[in-house]
């Protein structure tokens, strides 16, 4: 939800654009977009640049976590053809000031947090993208078992190309790229993080397995925006607002 403040005279196109790099920073564990989940308090568009405050749904969420998604920012908003200088903040966290300054001087994790870094970001984000990928097969699955008169025994010669086009498959085929998964019609979709089919009788205990996963990071969203909501009493504390005052030229 994005509130805007800006005068006819400036772009709109520029806005979009930095909303729309902003949607695609994603929080690891929670697998949803940082503009869905309220994370993103304002964004100031100027001559100079962007400047973006973000915020989180306490003071202590997980500094490796509140990195990651505020590099993932700046990396995304420097994409932006034309942005200018960008700047990321993060608001009211017990390490905003390391974290704020190690953005600012290009620093990089370690280089931030030094002997304090105890985890590499790179496994960090593998870890989650796969707990994501399972989440969104056994989306896909389940949506399937409801929709048709297949059982869970069926589902181990399961293609994507028999499942329906809709959100859930793109989430899925999004999900099985970012972790290095084939995406090709006749690929079986019931696998394990490593692309390894999940044998007939297997099925039924990857499917549960693969539920609680997806019932973890639905429920965890549901907690944070919960506690966001309370943290941060505005008019609508789940919304973005942007001002523009950069001039046309």
């Amino acid at each position: 939800m994005i509130a805007v403040a800006s005068s006819p005279a400036q772009s709109p196109e520029l806005e979009a654009d930095i909303t729309a790099a902003l949607a695609t920073v994603v929080d690891p564990e929670l697998d949803q977009p940082i503009t869905e989940l309220g994370f993103v308090r304002s964004v100031l568009i100027d001559d100079d640049g962007v400047t973006v405050h973000l915020r989180l749904p306490t003071s202590f969420c997980a500094p490796n976590f509140a990195y990651l998604m505020a590099s993932d920012a700046v990396d995304a908003l420097r994409r932006v053809p034309g942005v200018g200088v960008v700047t990321v903040l993060l608001d009211d966290h017990h390490d905003s000031d390391k974290i704020n300054a190690g953005l600012a001087a290009n620093a990089g994790y370690v280089g931030t947090f030094g002997n304090e870094a105890d985890q590499d970001l790179d496994e960090l984000r593998r870890t989650f993208q796969r707990k994501a990928h399972t989440a969104a097969m056994e989306r896909c699955v389940m949506a399937l078992l409801r929709s048709t008169g297949k059982t869970i025994e069926e589902m181990p010669g399961l293609t994507l190309w028999h499942l329906p086009g809709g959100p859930k498959k793109d989430a899925l085929l999004r999900r099985r790229t970012d972790i290095g998964l084939g995406i090709r019609p006749e690929d079986l979709v019931l696998v394990d993080d490593d692309g390894v089919p999940v044998p007939p009788d297997a099925a039924p205990m990857r499917l549960r397995f693969a539920k609680a996963v997806r019932i973890s990071v639905e429920g965890n969203a549901h907690f944070c925006r919960g506690l966001l909501t309370t943290r941060y009493d505005d008019d609508d504390p789940l919304a973005t607002r942007i001002t523009n005052t950069r001039r046309t030229r």
